[in-house]
């Protein structure tokens, strides 16, 4: 089993929560709820390591919140 840490957000314009995993092209989808997200995108990465293991171009290391005045 493989684990991918993903990026996800929530399109103010649709309501549609959207992910991607960094560094891993083609690795994206959306959603209407995170439940459906969770599984489109496992979906996704299925068949994109269907071709073989991916060479990830970046590597997620985190997030940060930045406070400015």
């Amino acid at each position: 089993m493989r684990t991918f840490s993903a990026v996800v957000e929530r399109d103010s314009d649709t309501g549609l929560y959207v992910a991607y995993v960094p560094g891993f092209p083609g690795a994206h989808t959306q959603g209407e709820s995170l439940d459906e997200l969770h599984e489109n995108l496992q979906e996704v990465i299925e068949m994109l390591l269907e071709d073989g293991d991916p060479e990830l171009v970046t590597e997620f290391v985190g997030i940060q919140q930045v406070s400015v005045q």
